[in-house]
């Protein structure tokens, strides 16, 4: 009898990124992976979607191992729980120090109780048009990863592009892997025309697939010194239920490097380097969605080149992307623009200079301007609150507390609130008194007492609180209890 063997596949999503060429909607601690820029998933939920559904009578794949930051900890798991998804683990990094660390910590997850899985690794916020192309491809990696090869996905250019390295390989022939020949910088426009008309270079899609023990051994033969500082950082871990952290000090001497450099480009031409990089070619409508240029081309276009999202009225406009979420976004006159409003910032951008969006982010961080980091409307673990209007000494902010979560319980030294409570049940704790309140029914927490919120109910709570006082910035609060770690 002929018994087919199992591939055993741990997918291993990077969410660790902060999107800043999408600002405004992609911010520090809300970036673009976990945003819906097309559909009604967020690119996050994508990605782990399209990694759930390479299962095959030979490939059996496993929950995501999710490598991010603490700050993103809970948008994680909410994100997964509302497509159905639940996490293996949750590597939470202290630090960013690029793409060779996380994976490492993610192969020393595979690893443990003995097993050598085969890791499937892919960022969080790229997007594909033909799905079953991308499974395909995928599939092919993995058979081809199991012997102990190292397998990248390369993307078949459509255009001369010069903000991806490439790749050179043989030949493919369908989805089959084939030796890679050589890794090339980001070329000039020149260039990378050059490679567009010779054909056999491929854009790099930062996807790899290898076996766990595979990228250890690699890694300890090119870079061993990142190989024990990340292992150093891992014995000393601790564990609180699916979230993983490393050790921070040991994690932040780690050496910042990517698997591209660390390992990936030390390998083709060298026979004696023990194992192969193959590449499986990847056509699939592929996209990093890296800029606001790169969401136009993925976008479906009216017959003037322009792409609208929200509620937008375009005039004498064209090849122009406007996304509008909480206003109405007209537009007079322009070809070749980007506009992007949000609450609280709005975008107008050449096109072909949208991979400067970054300098604009940069500068807010020198001034210290929170719209770099956050926007009007912050999510929490427990829900969010909108802030919606501010003046000397008040602040009007807008709270949703989810089902069954609670808010700290807590004090503020410098202001005293007011809650009206607009829909679903509150559970207020007021100094020593605890309270239900209803459908417009309201409280007073003077300053200075200790109170908490709390959904005791099956649907969304929300409230609208009034803030009064001399001071009234986030950092002015004293937690007492807390369901979600934090202490400040």
């Amino acid at each position: 009898m002929n018994i087919m063997k199992k591939h055993n596949v741990h997918p291993v999503i990077m969410a660790g990124g902060s999107g800043t060429r999408l600002w405004p909607l992609s911010r520090a601690l809300y970036p673009k992976q976990f945003l819906v820029l097309q559909g009604n998933q967020t690119l996050f939920q994508q990605a782990h979607l399209r990694l759930q559904a390479l299962g095959a009578d030979d490939i059996e794949v496993a929950n995501p191992c999710v490598v991010g930051n603490e700050e993103h900890r809970f948008l994680v798991l909410d994100q997964l729980r509302e497509v159905k998804g639940e996490p293996s683990s949750l590597l939470l990094e202290p630090a960013g120090r690029n793409t060779a660390p996380a994976v490492t910590l993610a192969a020393l997850q595979a690893i443990e109780g003995g097993q050598d899985p085969i890791l499937v690794v892919t960022p969080a916020d790229q997007t594909v048009t033909d799905e079953d192309a991308y499974v395909r491809a995928l599939q092919s990696a993995v058979r081809a990863a199991a012997d102990g090869d190292i397998v990248i996905l390369g993307i078949k250019p459509v255009r001369p592009e010069t903000g991806f390295g490439y790749i050179k390989a043989g030949a493919a022939k369908g989805a089959e892997a084939q030796p890679v020949e050589a890794f090339v910088e980001k070329p000039n426009l020149e260039t990378a025309q050059k490679y567009l008309t010779e054909g056999g270079y491929f854009w790099n899609s930062g996807m790899f697939v290898m076996r766990a023990s595979r990228w250890l051994a690699a890694l300890n033969q090119f870079r061993p010194d990142i190989a024990e500082a990340t292992r150093n950082s891992w014995d000393v871990r601790a564990k609180d239920n699916v979230f993983v952290r490393p050790g921070k000090a040991e994690f932040v001497a780690v050496p910042s490097e990517s698997v591209d450099y660390a390992v990936m480009e030390q390998c083709p031409g060298k026979p004696d380097c023990g194992f192969v990089v193959k590449m499986v070619p990847l056509d699939a409508g592929w996209s990093d969605l890296g800029a606001w240029d790169a969401v136009w081309q993925v976008s479906e276009h009216d017959g003037k080149g322009n792409a609208a999202q929200g509620d937008v009225l375009m005039q004498d406009t064209q090849n122009t992307l406007v996304h509008a979420t909480s206003r109405l976004v007209t537009t007079v006159g322009l070809d070749n623009v980007v506009v992007v409003e949000t609450p609280d910032a709005v975008l107008v951008a050449d096109r072909t200079r949208s991979q400067d969006v970054k300098k604009v982010v940069e500068k807010l961080s020198s001034e210290s301007r929170s719209e770099g980091t956050l926007h009007r409307r912050v999510h929490r673990p427990w829900g969010w609150y909108d802030s919606i209007d501010a003046g000397p000494r008040f602040q009007v902010k807008r709270i949703m507390v989810k089902p069954k979560a609670s808010l700290s319980l807590q004090m503020h030294h410098h202001r005293a609130e007011h809650w009206i409570v607009v829909s679903g049940t509150a559970e207020v704790t007021v100094g020593d008194k605890v309270v239900l309140l209803s459908e417009n029914q309201s409280t007073y927490i003077p300053l200075g007492t200790v109170h908490r919120l709390i959904n005791p109910g099956t649907i969304p709570l929300e409230i609208i609180e009034v803030q009064s006082g001399s001071y009234l910035g986030e950092d002015d609060i004293v937690r007492y209890q807390d369901n979600y770690g934090r202490s400040s």
